[in-house]
């Protein structure tokens, strides 16, 4: 049976345009159309739809109030943003997603060219994932108390920790369901972590800047997006540039950040496969590999390259917490995963890896 959709936009021409796109594929079905947050948020209350295609910018009540309503009447919603803001105004998109929405997609400045086969095979394959993913658990954003909760429990870890010999490194990938899971990893890690930590979330470019300050914000360690030449440095968080692969070069005893455009691979740029083999040949004794939510198998085919010249302890996040449960899915099937651990979990084994300084 085809999946129900909710189209909300005001303007007749996009809601038109995004029906057509949806409709063409059969696993899916647009149900209802809505003009504003209003409309929408009626029709969510006598309906039930398998996913949500939201706009930002509304009149009566845009789409970050709406998901503010859906938190505030308990309505569990999967949702995905579209909308021209969520390419300049990437701090929007950020707050979308940590009220709920599960993913997003930028539409074209101009109408003409959401009608591209670039775009409609984008906004298929977002929409996929979303209809799939589960649910989160909880839509609210972190509170200060449960930070300060959460790190005294990683203080207790890496004060009774074994001690860590080596020279070791972190390399996470993430995707669908990754800015907000991210927030229950990163704020947990320490200053002193012994090690620095390479990151790959899908996100286009222009958005992943966005994301290192709002989790530096959150953070002891500090957390950037990582520029071309950056040497890498313990007690860092180097988040990969959006639209762009990045690569870690081993040359004169220190790591430094690469960045290549390239085509796409696994379908998404950057990609986590390269970041991964790119540690083919560093200095590191260790790579610490986390594969969190996502759709597809990204950083699978990397870490299995990895592994045939590297010691590598690979953790991977349980299909209960995650939102979508395919990139962890595709390297425990693989048989390269060493731990599976909630997500909640994750810093601490990230700690008991790596060690403090």
């Amino acid at each position: 049976m085809a999946k129900k959709i909710l189209i909300v936009d005001d303007s007749a021409l996009m809601r038109t345009i995004l029906s057509d796109i949806i409709n063409s594929d059969s696993r899916f079905h647009v149900e209802d159309t809505a003009r504003d947050g209003v409309d929408a948020l009626e029709k969510i209350k006598k309906n039930s739809y398998d996913a949500v295609v939201l706009d930002v910018n509304m009149p009566k009540m845009d789409g970050i109030t709406l998901l503010k309503e859906l938190q505030r009447n308990k309505i569990r919603c999967k949702v995905m943003m579209a909308s021209t803001d969520t390419k300049d105004g990437a701090k929007v998109t950020m707050d979308a997603l940590e009220l709920g929405a599960l993913d997003f997609v930028h539409k074209p400045d101009r109408a003409a060219e959401c009608r591209a086969e670039e775009f409609s095979k984008h906004l298929i394959s977002v929409l996929a994932a979303v209809c799939e993913s589960s649910a989160p658990v909880s839509t609210k954003a972190f509170s200060i108390d449960e930070l300060k909760a959460s790190r005294k429990v990683v203080e207790l870890v890496g004060r009774h920790a074994n001690k860590v010999t080596g020279n070791r490194i972190v390399a996470i990938a993430s995707s669908t369901g990754g800015p907000k899971a991210l927030q229950a990893v990163i704020p947990k890690l320490p200053a002193n972590l012994k090690a620095p930590v390479v990151l790959v979330q899908h996100m286009p470019q222009g958005f992943t800047a966005s994301l290192a300050e709002r989790l530096d914000s959150l953070s002891e360690i500090h957390v950037k997006e990582a520029a071309e030449g950056d040497v890498l440095q313990a007690g860092t968080v180097y988040i990969a540039m959006g639209g762009k692969h990045m690569h870690v070069i081993t040359a004169g005893g220190r790591h430094t950040i690469h960045y290549e455009d390239g085509p796409t691979r696994e379908g998404v740029r950057p990609c986590a496969n390269f970041m991964y083999e790119s540690l083919m040949d560093s200095d590191y004794d260790t790579v610490v590999c986390v594969v969190m939510t996502g759709m597809g198998a990204d950083g699978t085919e990397g870490v299995k390259n990895l592994k045939s010249k590297k010691k590598i302890h690979v953790i991977g996040q349980d299909q209960a917490s995650c939102t979508v449960y395919g990139m962890p899915r595709a390297i425990a099937l693989a048989g390269l995963v060493n731990q599976v651990v909630p997500l909640d979990d994750i810093a601490q084994e990230i700690i008991m890896n790596v060690g403090v300084r």
